[in-house]
């Protein structure tokens, strides 16, 4: 679709130029001699690109782009003047003006003026598009479970969302800290700011310094350039820190120093910047350990661990599996272009009785996987990956099994044990507690974590 540009100019050489060289290149071109004729035309019709001249008789083009503002019109608009001064350029770019070109100029000239302005307003319309498709994907209402835990992680999000107190979440890796951040800051006042993210694990300790500070030209040897830092990208919005545990020393105490004055001082730089950032820190670490074990700051540990979110492993919360299955089977139905229906029964019992040690990030590849092999209507019990099938069959007293995961056959013969020992007893779980060698709130709480309910027969 051609795009729509609207001429004001008072000289009709000009307007006759423009017409011809943009309906050439396939604009659709409306012109006008004056100001007042450009505002009627624009109470009932719409147009994509304004070339407005700023001297013209009656109402200039500065006063032009008062009254667009004024009436709540948004178009794009280029300034043209040839008797621009830098003065006149900035007063119209403060008054809406999305660029200005000084006459005379020629015709390749205004052309890639054009198309500076599509680009720039492509790129703006997509990033308005990716950020509500990104907040609508992370809010929390839409977050799929519906145990208590979860249900007082949604409410705790709720609660904290428009404050600017940091936040840590604690919790096993793939449990979901990183989705719980972006709600946090998708549901609160700083919504329609950035939200940066860095894995403090996941670079050289030199190299996440100048990522999180920035530097100045001239800073080391490479230093090019001025660059910002994580923290200036994050200015008015949010920076999370994910896997903070693994953060140097010698950067825990700049990262408190900035949590307490809010000011960066890039690499280089002599010059503290003010920042206005909110902090969301996430771990799978234990901190207070780590304070323990002198790998982690006291005070900083104190600083950050002011609102604290713990998110529930997936095998603490065993009935969100069913809802996090039909949620995943809609996802990857649209994404592989499949029909699948859902899962049996037996399938699903499978699912229910694996311990998940990757949580439900494990879930998800484990759905993603089955659902691109499958050729059912219903996610089979075989089509499942045999290292799930082994530790179900583990679990009911299989042995050896082919899958070598430590984690997960220690896992499921645990469970097998504590069931075992359950059924040795009658139920009776001081003597399961003995029996095992463990105590009895340990025993109640591997229970909880394997969803183990045992009557007494």
């Amino acid at each position: 679709m051609s795009k729509n540009v609207l001429i004001i100019d008072d000289e009709s050489s000009m307007r006759h130029m423009l017409s011809t060289v943009l309906e050439k290149a396939g604009y659709a071109v409306t012109d006008v001699p004056d100001a007042e004729q450009a505002l009627s035309l624009l109470e009932d019709r719409q147009f994509d690109i304004i070339l407005c001249d700023m001297r013209m008789p009656h109402m200039d083009g500065l006063a032009f782009l008062e009254e667009i503002a004024d009436r709540g019109i948004n178009t794009t608009t280029i300034a043209m003047s040839a008797y621009g001064t830098i003065d006149t350029a900035v007063e119209a770019m403060k008054l809406g003006a999305a660029d200005y070109i000084s006459k005379p100029f020629r015709p390749d000239e205004i052309m890639l003026k054009l198309a500076q302005q599509e680009e720039t307003s492509r790129l703006k319309q997509e990033n308005l598009r990716l950020r509500e498709a990104v907040q609508e994907s992370v809010s929390f209402e839409n977050m799929v479970a519906k145990s208590r835990p979860m249900r007082q992680v949604f409410e705790t999000i709720r609660k904290i969302a428009d404050y600017k107190t940091t936040v840590l979440i604690t919790g096993e890796s793939g449990t979901g800290k990183e989705l719980i951040a972006r709600a946090i800051h998708f549901n609160g006042t700083r919504k329609r700011a950035p939200i940066v993210a860095v894995n403090c694990g996941g670079l050289p300790e030199n190299l996440l310094e100048s990522e999180l500070f920035g530097y100045v030209k001239g800073a080391f040897t490479d230093a090019a350039r001025d660059k910002p830092g994580l923290f200036q990208e994050a200015h008015g919005g949010t920076l999370f820190l994910d896997e903070v545990g693994d953060l140097p020393l010698a950067l825990q105490v700049k990262l408190l120093r900035v949590l307490q004055d809010e000011m960066v001082r890039p690499l280089g730089s002599t010059e503290n910047i003010k920042v206005d950032v909110r902090i969301i820190a996430a771990t799978a670490a234990d901190l207070a350990e780590g304070v323990r074990k002198g790998v982690f700051r006291d005070d900083l540990f104190y600083r950050i661990n002011v609102l604290r979110i713990e998110v529930p492993a997936l095998r603490k919360r065993k009935e969100d599996i069913p809802l996090l299955v039909n949620h995943f089977v809609q996802r990857y139905n649209a994404r592989l272009h499949k029909q699948i229906r859902g899962i049996r029964p037996d399938a699903l019992q499978v699912l229910m009785d694996y311990p998940w040690p990757g949580n439900v990030r494990e879930l998800e590849n484990v759905i993603e996987r089955t659902m691109a092999l499958s050729e059912s209507e219903e996610i089979e019990k075989k089509e499942l990956p045999p290292d799930l099938l082994h530790c179900a069959s583990h679990i009911k007293g299989g042995w050896p099994p082919d899958s070598l995961s430590i984690k997960a056959n220690t896992m499921a013969l645990e469970n097998q044990l504590v069931r075992e020992a359950l059924r040795q007893t009658n139920g009776n779980r001081t003597r399961a507690a003995k029996l095992l060698g463990i105590s009895h709130p340990t025993l109640l709480s591997k229970m909880k974590a394997y969803g183990i309910s045992y009557d007494k027969r």
